[in-house]
C-alpha cells in the first residue's frame, strides 16, 4: 500500500485500538465519521491526497455532456471537401476498412454528405463555427475546441460509459467519483458531486451506473438533482415529522452505530452515517441553491427561454452556476437526443435552439462573475458523426451514424488556452490527421489541471490499483494555459 492508495498516514501516537483500526484499516470511513462527531478538520473534508501532484488551475468542473453523439461536421469541423463531394461514394482509402455500425454497415452505397449549415470564423481567435451556434460562437475566444477526439467505442451505451468512466466495461467509478475520493469537498452541506438531466427529453438511456462509485465507497457517487418540489428523492421529512425530531433521531441512530463500531470498525456502518448526515444537512442547504427568487431578471435572459423551467436545460445550466458558486466540486449535466441517424438539418437545428444559448451563457455569467478561471467548463459527447449518409442521401435531408474515429468538443476555464483550436482531421472527417487526443487523453489532462497526477490517484481493488486513465492517457500540455 502507498500513500496514493488511501492517502499518508498521520501521526499514531496516543490513539486507542478503535482509533488506530478506524484510521488504518478502515481509512476514508474514519474521517466521514470524524466530520460528524465535531471532530472536524480540513482533513476531515479532504480526499485521500493531502498533497497535490501539480499546481491547480480548476478547483471545479461542469461537464455538458451532450449524449448521442452531436456531429462535428455540422458544429466545429468543416469540411469543404465533402460539400464539393456531395453524393459520391466514400473513398476506400479513406475508410481503409475500418468498421461500421450495423446500421450502415450493410449499405450497398456510402455517399458523402456535405453540411447543409454555413461555416464562419469568429472573434479574434477566428474560431471557426457552424450557423447553428450563433451564441457560443460569440465566446469563440474564451474556447479550446478540440477537434482530434477518438475513441474505441461505436455504440452508444460503452461510448458514454468511456467517457464519464474510463472504461467502456460498466462498474468502474464515474469521473465525479474519482474527484470526490481524490480531493474531497468545499461545502459541507452539499454533495461534492451532483447531477442534472434535462428533463422530458428522449433519446439514448442514461444510467445511473455513470454517475455511480463503482467499486470506490457509495458516498462518492453523484446525487441526481431533478425538478419539481422534491430536488432530491426521500430527503423530505415525513408528514408529521419536524427538523428537531428528525435531529434527535439521528443522534439516537448515530450512537447506536457507534456501539457497533466498538465490536466491528466497518467501513459501511461509517459510510452509512455519513449519509444520513448528508441528507439531514441538504435538508436545508438544497432548497436554497434550487430556489432562484433571488436571481435578477437579466440572469434569465442571459441564459435564454426555459431558465425559469425547473429540469429545462437552461435551467440546469443556471443552477450549475449556483452550485459552483457553493462550493459543489464536479457538476455534470446530461442532455440526450444528437442522434440524428436521420433527418440531421431539423434534429441538429432543434438540439441547438435547446441548448445553444444556456451553454454560452454559463462561460458568460462564470466569467463576470470571476468563477471562470478557477471553473474548468466542458461541452461534448460520446462520439462524432459519419461523412457519409446513413441510409438514402436526399438532398440536404439526410442523416450520419455513429463515428468514434474523430469527434470535436470544448472547453474553456480552468487553465485552458482560450481561443485556440487544437488537432486536425483529414480533408473528408472521417480520420485524425493530427495531434489525437484518446478519451484517456482527455481524463489525464483534466485531473492535471486540478493538480492531480493522473497516474497517483488510484484505488486498489480485486488485487490491482485502478485509477480514471486505466494504464493509459498523456496530459495534453499544449492546451493547458
Amino acid at each position: 500500500m502507498n500513500n496514493h492508495d488511501c492517502g499518508q498516514f498521520e501521526n499514531t501516537v496516543g490513539l486507542s485500538r478503535r482509533e488506530t483500526l478506524q484510521r488504518f484499516g478502515m481509512g476514508l470511513g474514519s474521517l466521514a465519521l470524524a466530520s460528524i462527531t465535531g471532530n472536524e478538520s480540513q482533513a476531515a473534508r479532504g480526499g485521500v491526497l493531502k498533497n497535490l501532484h501539480h499546481p491547480v488551475k480548476a478547483k471545479r468542473i461542469i461537464y455538458m455532456f451532450q449524449s448521442g453523439g452531436p456531429s462535428q461536421l455540422d458544429l466545429f469541423d468543416h469540411k469543404p471537401t465533402l460539400n464539393q463531394r456531395h453524393g459520391e461514394e466514400l473513398p476506400e482509402e479513406v475508410r481503409k476498412g475500418q468498421r461500421l455500425t450495423a446500421m450502415s454497415g450493410n449499405q450497398a452505397s456510402l455517399p458523402l454528405a456535405g453540411s447543409p449549415f454555413e461555416f464562419t470564423p469568429h472573434g479574434d481567435s477566428g474560431n471557426v463555427m457552424s450557423s447553428v451556434l450563433p451564441h457560443t460562437s460569440k465566446i469563440a475566444d474564451e474556447l479550446c475546441i478540440v477537434r482530434s477526439m477518438y475513441t474505441e467505442a461505436i455504440n452508444h451505451g460503452p461510448a458514454v460509459t468511456y467517457l464519464q468512466t474510463g472504461s467502456q466495461f460498466p462498474g468502474r467509478p464515474s469521473m465525479g467519483a474519482w474527484l470526490d475520493y481524490g480531493l474531497g469537498t468545499e461545502n459541507e452541506n452539499l454533495p461534492a458531486f451532483v447531477v442534472l438531466v434535462t428533463k422530458g427529453k428522449g433519446g439514448q438511456p442514461l444510467l445511473t451506473r455513470l454517475w455511480g462509485s463503482g467499486f470506490l465507497p457509495s458516498k462518492f457517487q453523484g446525487v441526481r438533482f431533478r425538478s419539481g418540489a422534491d430536488p432530491v428523492l426521500y430527503l423530505s421529512n415525513p408528514s408529521g415529522v419536524d427538523i428537531d425530531s428528525r435531529r434527535m433521531m439521528l443522534n439516537r441512530l448515530r450512537q447506536l452505530h457507534e456501539l457497533q463500531l466498538e465490536k466491528n470498525a466497518d467501513p459501511v456502518i461509517e459510510n452509512r452515517i455519513a449519509q444520513y448526515e448528508m441528507a439531514f444537512k441538504m435538508q436545508s442547504s438544497i432548497p436554497e441553491a434550487t430556489d432562484f427568487s433571488d436571481e435578477p431578471e437579466h440572469t434569465f435572459e442571459l441564459y435564454g427561454e426555459g431558465a425559469k423551467n425547473p429540469g429545462s436545460y437552461p435551467a440546469n445550466c443556471l443552477l450549475a452556476r449556483r452550485l459552483a458558486e457553493r462550493g459543489v466540486r464536479f457538476i455534470q449535466l446530461y442532455h440526450p437526443g444528437w442522434d440524428q441517424h436521420g433527418g440531421l438539418k431539423g434534429g441538429l437545428s432543434n438540439q441547438c435552439k435547446e441548448t445553444d444559448q444556456a451553454s454560452a451563457a454559463l462561460v458568460q455569467d462564470l466569467k463576470q462573475r470571476g468563477l471562470l478561471e478557477d471553473t474548468l467548463v466542458i461541452w461534448g459527447g460520446e462520439f462524432g458523426r459519419t461523412n457519409y449518409c446513413q441510409g438514402k442521401l436526399n438532398g440536404d435531408n439526410f442523416g450520419r451514424d455513429h463515428h468514434p474515429r474523430c469527434f470535436s468538443l470544448w472547453m474553456a476555464g480552468g487553465g485552458i488556452k482560450p481561443g485556440v483550436t487544437y488537432g486536425e482531421t483529414d480533408e473528408f472527417g472521417y480520420n485524425v490527421a493530427d495531434k489525437g487526443v484518446h478519451v484517456h487523453d482527455f481524463h489525464a489532462t483534466i485531473l492535471r489541471l486540478l493538480g492531480i497526477d493522473h497516474e497517483q490517484l488510484t484505488y486498489r481493488y480485486q488485487g490491482r490499483r485502478f485509477r480514471l486513465t486505466d494504464v493509459h492517457g498523456q496530459v495534453i500540455h499544449d492546451i493547458l494555459s
